[in-house]
């Protein structure tokens, strides 16, 4: 992974590049869409637009190392952004981070509703505060020629009408902002946890799918408790993308339809063996720079979900993964217990 330096050229081809495919995305997930995750999901789908982890203004601005941050694998593109901040100038000389280091897109997060960020205002509770918002968007925009988005919710609290959503939205788009990625449900800041906050609050797709109507030329991009492809085709007679969350993460084998059944291409691969080959060369790369084997093959625990050997493979990766000694051979043997419980599967059918 290396950091990748805008020249004059490039930057002006990506002036011209304003139009990136979102017809399906992976969300943004604390701890879980890293960059370890991400280049997996490559194994499985290259037409995917993969989201960072929110990344914080004050962590890419404090000292003078932001690549630990930014840095990723050149196969994670298309890759976009995510911020966490609301202070314009802050924000603008992140987004112009986001280009010197090739991101192709970057986001602003006014959706998450923990109270640890309130207090900075990041996230949902930014929702009240739309003239924040519009200051932090427009200084974004003038700072960078990659996309600027924004994440959010359709309302606050106790909010119930449409019109809070439909009026946020009116107004962000004044700035020039014209892709609003829209988490179906309202944010609760105040007595329920993140993980109530993504299943106690109603879905409301239909408010999603009225922004369509009555902002037909903005792009609008719909999140929230979508767990199929099958589910996904539904929302895209609607919208114009679909965002997956955790069912991306904890059944990733999903994404190896997504080329054919989204964008009309071809499968990447045939079987969860062949995606686990090829993410083997990485995995050996990040163990002989020093990174620990549970640390990636915490993310691919779920390839084999519902499949036989999939708890087997869990099982083995976790009691043995987290050894500070664990090497590749560990994924290995995994992969052949696997493939001995499939082949005793098929003897006795």
């Amino acid at each position: 992974m290396q950091k990748i330096m805008l020249d004059d050229q490039k930057t002006t081809s990506l002036k011209s590049m304003n139009k990136i495919d979102r017809r399906f995305s992976i969300a943004p997930m604390m701890d879980w869409t890293t960059t370890d995750y991400r280049v997996f999901a490559r194994t499985l789908s290259s037409n995917t637009l993969l989201y960072t982890e929110m990344v914080t203004t004050g962590a890419l601005l404090r000292g003078d190392s932001p690549a630990r941050f930014l840095q990723y694998d050149e196969c994670e593109h298309p890759i976009a952004l995510q911020l966490g901040g609301a202070d314009p100038m802050a924000l603008a000389k992140c987004a112009k981070l986001a280009e010197e280091y090739g991101y192709d897109e970057v986001n602003l997060n006014v959706g998450c509703p923990s109270d640890r960020v309130q207090n900075s205002l990041i996230g949902a509770c930014l929702m009240a505060h739309p003239d924040k918002v519009k200051d932090a968007m427009s200084a974004m925009l003038d700072a960078t020629h990659i996309p600027v988005t924004i994440k959010h919710r359709i309302g606050l609290n106790d909010q119930q009408e449409y019109s809070i959503v439909r009026d946020f939205v009116g107004d962000i788009a004044t700035t020039g902002v014209s892709t609003f990625i829209v988490h179906a449900r309202n944010a609760i800041l105040a007595g329920l946890s993140p993980k109530q906050n993504r299943e106690i609050p109603p879905l409301k797709y239909h408010y999603v799918y009225q922004l369509k109507q009555d902002f037909p030329d903005l792009e609008i991009i719909i999140n929230g408790g979508i767990k199929t492809l099958e589910e996904s085709k539904i929302h895209l007679n609607h919208v114009d993308g679909v965002m997956l969350g955790r069912e991306a993460y904890n059944n990733p084998w999903i994404l190896r339809d997504v080329d054919q059944a989204v964008f009309g291409g071809e499968p990447l691969v045939e079987s969860r063996f062949e995606a686990l080959e090829s993410f083997l060369p990485y995995v050996a790369n990040r163990l002989e720079n020093g990174e620990r084997l549970m640390h990636i093959t915490r993310h691919i625990l779920g390839l084999f979900l519902g499949q036989p050997g999939g708890k087997v493979f869990r099982r083995y990766l976790s009691e043995n993964g987290h050894k500070p000694d664990a090497k590749i051979d560990v994924l290995i043997e995994a992969m052949n217990m696997v493939n001995k419980q499939l082949n005793k599967t098929k003897e006795t059918h």
